[in-house]
């Protein structure tokens, strides 16, 4: 009979840091490409809703063109034709365009 005592392998090593250096470069690559990005298009678009006037042109996530009519704290008052308002959510203004746009199209 093999003794399987002599067929003992060594006792593994304790991890380090370099067992750690593939998530953490990992983790890097994720803030600095998908997070810090996605934070700054966030503060983008909340410096543009607070500072969004009457008069201006915007279009919303779904697709509206329209003249802000009216402004409270949630909601908005779009014209999107002569004589046609609509009233929308606040956070689904996605774009503010440029003053005259809505004549051009």
């Amino acid at each position: 009979m093999i003794s399987f005592a002599h067929a003992q392998t060594a006792a593994p090593a304790a991890p380090g840091f370099a067992d750690f250096l593939p998530l953490i470069i990992i983790f890097i690559l994720f803030w600095f490409m998908l997070i810090r990005p996605q934070m700054k298009r966030a503060k983008e678009q909340k410096k543009m809703l607070a500072d969004l006037q009457k008069g201006d042109e915007v279009v919303t996530a779904s697709g509206q063109v329209g003249k802000v009519t009216k402004l409270s704290d949630q909601y908005v008052a779009l014209e999107i034709a002569d004589g046609v308002i609509t009233h929308v959510q606040k956070q689904s203004i996605q774009t503010l365009l440029p003053k005259g746009t809505i004549k051009s199209l």
